[in-house]
């Protein structure tokens, strides 16, 4: 098994979650009828959970 470089695996994680947050993001745009401040606001912490639960269930299923 090789090792990544610590950097290199934070950059691959952080990837990972900004590409999570962005299609989850754009998955509430599209479902929602009107947009507000607040909403946008819960919105986009919805899907930065929803990106740390995909990237957590991710990781599990595939033991990295």
């Amino acid at each position: 098994m090789t090792r990544r470089p610590a950097g290199r695996t934070v950059l691959l994680a952080a990837a990972e979650l900004l590409a999570w947050w962005v299609a989850l993001a754009l998955l509430w745009l599209v479902l929602v009828s009107t947009v507000d401040t607040l909403e946008r606001i819960v919105g986009a912490s919805c899907a930065a959970l929803g990106a740390l639960l995909a990237r957590a269930g991710r990781r599990a299923v595939t033991w990295r």
